[in-house]
């Protein structure tokens, strides 16, 4: 029976994918086996001996100790794509929002005072000044081109827009589903100076804090539209908030309102919404729960952010999972560990991902707990358990 303990709502279609017969699942669990979480933040949380695996709900995992686990063996899981067309939709009702200016349209047409005879003439008199422009023709630049790039960029060109996208780092599972009327630029300062509108979507870190600045910005067209649906901190508020009440910008569209961006009136934030869909929910607990199902009774792993994938199929009698360092003559090691313990390996698979790494293999007999006392012994093991 596997122990799993909830932090947040979780969507109870994710949760069904555990059967009661082999998980227990409660947010009051104290020695779990794994952590199912979306929002909560967990930077300050005791972790407990028994934890193996943790899956976030949800794209990003600003909000989990991700190192600090990978250096005790615990690994982490995320669900890239599985709130991609949540995203995907808000962005074009943002980009929507601002150029046809309806949010302070709609502002106007709520304050308009007087008989219905006199609201009409206001009306009819007032909105001239919120006269907007369409999409076909403008150009959008897409920084980032995971799952959820690629599905705004797809959308884009279906909408007759011109696409040009930026990712150093592109997967070879995007640039398959990646419309080739997407044009690729070299850098982001060439993405920018061609964008009507730019949309981030890439994760927070030091190399992408500020990635859109007063500097980038005075490169861009006068009146582009920012779309930032990410994380905070890869825009510079302030820089955008001077070059919207300089006229270089025409609107900023968030998904995080502070207290410097509010009551401008052009600058719309959103409260979080970017994956806040019923659907969203649900695709995110049901791929982050088949996850980490797998992980607990065979091993493998698939979408793990701090450890590389690894799927091997089952053989011999016995599963051997080890969460480990990456350090020379590891699977040395393990596999003398494995044949001084008089057991032989039927077959291993190993990778690595930076530091840390990862060996699972089956061994052709039963075996003992003697054998996962004898690997976690070794220098660098951080994790050993029979699966």
């Amino acid at each position: 029976m596997f122990n799993i303990k909830t932090i947040n709502n979780i969507s109870e279609k994710g949760l069904s994918r555990l059967p009661a017969d082999g998980y227990s699942i409660s947010p009051e669990k104290e020695d779990p086996d794994a952590i199912i979480l979306r929002s909560a933040n967990i930077h300050e949380m005791e972790v407990p001996s028994s934890l193996k695996v943790i899956g976030r709900a949800g794209a990003g995992t600003n909000n989990v100790p991700v190192h600090k686990l990978g250096a005790q063996g615990i690994v982490v899981f995320n669900a890239p794509g599985a709130n991609a067309n949540a995203v995907k939709e808000l962005v074009i009702a943002g980009m929507l929002l601002a150029c046809r200016n309806i949010c302070q349209a709609w502002q106007y047409a709520a304050n308009v005072q007087g008989t219905d005879e006199e609201q009409n003439k206001a009306v009819e008199a007032g909105k001239k000044k919120y006269v907007g422009y369409e999409l076909p023709g403008r150009t959008l630049g897409v920084v980032g081109l995971g799952a959820i790039g690629v599905e705004i960029a797809n959308a884009a060109v279906a909408l007759g827009m011109r696409v040009v996208g930026f990712d150093p780092t592109i997967t070879v599972k995007s640039a398959w589903k990646m419309s080739a009327e997407v044009e690729e630029m070299e850098n982001v300062d060439e993405l920018l100076k061609e964008a009507d509108f730019v949309t981030f979507h890439v994760p927070l870190i030091d190399a992408t804090k500020d990635l859109l600045n007063a500097g980038r910005i005075a490169t861009m067209k006068d009146g582009a539209v920012i779309l930032n649906f990410a994380r905070h901190g890869i825009v510079n508020d302030s820089d955008v908030l001077a070059a919207i009440d300089s006229g270089k910008l025409n609107a900023y569209v968030c998904d995080f309102p502070c207290q410097k961006l509010k009551n401008h009136d052009r600058v719309i934030t959103l409260p979080h919404l970017g994956a806040s869909t019923a659907e969203a929910e649900e695709n995110c607990a049901i791929m982050v729960a088949d996850q980490i199902k797998d992980f607990l009774e065979n091993g493998n792993i698939k979408n793990s952010v701090n450890y590389p994938d690894v799927k091997l199929p089952r053989g011999g009698k016995s599963r051997v999972a080890v969460t480990h360092m990456n350090m020379p003559d590891m699977i040395a090691k393990i596999s003398s560990a494995v044949g001084d313990a008089g057991y032989n390996i039927y077959h291993l698979r190993n990778e690595s991902k930076g530091d840390l790494a990862y060996t699972l293999m089956d061994i052709e007999s039963e075996i003992g707990e003697d054998l996962i006392a004898e690997l976690a012994k070794i220098e660098g093991v951080l994790k050993a358990r029979q699966v």
